[in-house]
């Protein structure tokens, strides 16, 4: 039997799969996810890992100041115990890190009580005018608070132990399914799936899948999968288009994108703005407002300088001099902030100016956050520019990582109970281990090699790729069963008149239902805008494997037995 050229196939075919699904139930540390733009780890030198990297190929980390990290737990229990400005060193399986930790700081709005406990503390009130106690309010309304040690900025799950890609379904994270206002070109789609790609990354999520689909009537969509990211935290951001430009009068004198030279992110430049604060809005909801500072280009710059050159100036009653016309700031076409122009910058070509908004809640402390989040999209759009086209969402999937983790237990333990399953039945059938080992043997086989497919190819295994290897498996146990019968047809393996021609005969049915699978599989691929694209691959591999690989291997291995019998 192990002579036969179509056995060898097989068993080498095995060997490589293995290979390719590299196996490592002893991998220890924690795999690198992502890497946050401006964090303490990016300056360290270390990277974000491509997408399109192998699980087992990714950095791990191993030790952090000569601690071993073998789990996620350790990992954090390690950063929870860090505090600023220390030197943290960084091992992982492909080199050293030098990191400092920096200190998370927020600036608040001082209320009432912690107001007049700064005039108690700075101010005799026997010795100083209320006009000092009133200018110290106006400077002490706001405060900066240490909120510990800010993020290292990595992002890691607990180390693979296979090159097996696990899908969302699998793994966590959300799925959005959106679809172009219109008809883009090659071209066209190309630029906004990249575009798309940086925004996500400069926003600060990475382990992105960012592909187009369609469906049968040929509807254009785009697919994005973003592990361990929740629904919430990107919906906003993909929705948008994020066209941003800015007008003075009927003149747009800048644009996001190119026209913008450098975004402030950091605390020193932006954050809660202190000249608006936080405050309620009457109707039991709370506003705070955020600003950050940008650098225009210096054609930019010129242009605002042309559009002002001949405005007048007015004095307000404050005597403070303005330009008649403000600086009006558009997201999508609505109106998001306007901003006086000072008489002093009349016909200048100023390239720092300052970009306000505000966020709302239902507590102070709510607000605050979700000014924040507004002023970190805000942020992003400028950096990245505009999307070639708008972007309607059609569908939004969170899945937690709970049910994944769940949901592979389940799968394996009734795997399991399905191949026992099935070797009950062929053997009550057949009455004889001869044939019950062989199929059981080719069964595990196919398995193995769709899943070393999907490591070379990058395929994810998610529910529908899941039910794909049920199918596949299913209509091989069939196949199988059809070459069993025909040896069988007529008695004994010996006395049959010509096993060629018995053999014949069954994969004439095989290749027949394969066939129709296929054809069948075919319109899958682009079926649910390509959500059950895995599904159909899936299935074509798996029966392809068994039709032209394991299914022959089977036929001889059941002829040789037989034939001994």
């Amino acid at each position: 039997m192990f002579t036969d050229v179509r056995v060898i196939i097989v068993l080498a075919v095995l060997v490589l799969a293995v290979v390719a699904i590299h196996p490592n139930p002893f991998a220890k540390g924690v795999a690198i996810r992502s890497v946050a733009f401006n964090s303490s780890a990016a300056f360290s030198g270390i990277e974000s890992p491509k997408p399109t990297l192998s699980p087992m190929s990714r950095e791990r980390i191993i030790a952090m100041n000569n601690q071993e990290i073998n789990s996620i737990e350790d990992y954090y229990s390690f950063v929870s115990t860090l505090k600023p400005e220390r030197n943290i060193h960084i091992k992982t399986n492909k080199g050293l890190y030098k990191l400092t930790t920096r200190e998370k700081t927020e600036t608040t709005i001082l209320n009432e009580t912690e107001l007049k406990e700064v005039i108690r503390e700075e101010f005799d009130n026997e010795t100083n005018t209320t006009r000092n106690i009133t200018d110290t309010v106006v400077v002490n309304k706001t405060k900066t608070v240490s909120l510990g040690t800010e993020d290292l900025g990595l992002s890691v799950y607990d180390a693979p132990q296979t090159n097996i890609r696990k899908g969302l379904d699998l793994q966590g994270g959300t799925r959005v399914l959106l679809q172009p206002d219109e008809k883009l070109d090659a071209d066209q789609m190309g630029m906004l799936l990249e575009n798309m790609k940086y925004r996500l990354n400069v926003y600060g999520l990475s382990d992105i899948i960012v592909r187009e689909s369609a469906d049968l009537s040929g509807n254009q969509y785009v697919t994005v999968e973003i592990a361990g990211a929740k629904e919430e935290e990107v919906k906003d951001l993909l929705s948008k288009q994020g066209k941003f430009y800015a007008k003075i009068g009927n003149s747009t004198v800048f644009k996001g994108g190119n026209d913008i030279g450098h975004v402030c992110r950091t605390a020193d430049c932006s954050g809660i703005d202190p000249r608006v604060g936080c405050g309620e809005t009457g109707n039991g909801q709370w506003s705070c407002g955020f600003s950050f500072a940008i650098s225009l280009s210096p054609e930019a710059a010129q242009r605002q300088a042309e559009a002002t050159k001949d405005l007048a100036v007015v004095k307000e009653e404050d005597g403070n001099e303005y330009l008649t016309e403000k600086i009006v700031l558009y997201l999508d076409d609505s109106q998001v902030d306007e901003l006086r122009i000072s008489s002093g910058l009349k016909g200048k070509a100023v390239t720092d100016i300052a970009i306000s908004g505000g966020g709302f809640g239902t507590t102070r402390d709510a607000a605050i956050f979700n000014a924040l989040e507004n002023m970190k999209k805000l942020q992003t759009v400028l950096i990245t520019g505009s999307l070639p086209v708008k972007l309607n969402i059609v569908k939004t999937d969170s899945i937690s990582p709970v049910f994944g983790e769940e949901f592979v237990k389940n799968a394996l333990f009734m795997g399991l109970i399905s191949l026992l399953a099935v070797a009950a039945v062929i053997f009550i059938k057949y009455r004889r281990l001869k044939v019950v080992l062989p199929i059981l043997f080719i069964s595990n086989s196919e398995i193995l090699l769709l899943l070393g497919v999907a490591a070379i190819i990058g395929q994810n295994i998610d529910l529908a790729a899941v039910a794909g290897i049920i199918i596949a498996v299913g209509t091989g146990v069939n196949d199988q069963i059809i070459i069993t019968d025909e040896a069988l047809k007529g008695g004994k393996a010996a006395e049959i008149y010509d096993w060629k021609k018995r053999i014949k005969n069954a994969f004439f049915i095989i290749i027949a239902a394969f066939s129709t699978l296929g054809v069948a599989m075919v319109p899958l691929l682009y079926a649910g805008a390509g959500l059950l694209k895995g599904f159909a691959i899936t299935t074509l591999i798996g029966a392809s494997i068994g039709v032209f690989v394991t299914r022959p291997a089977y036929a001889k291995m059941i002829e040789i037995m037989l034939k001994n019998d």
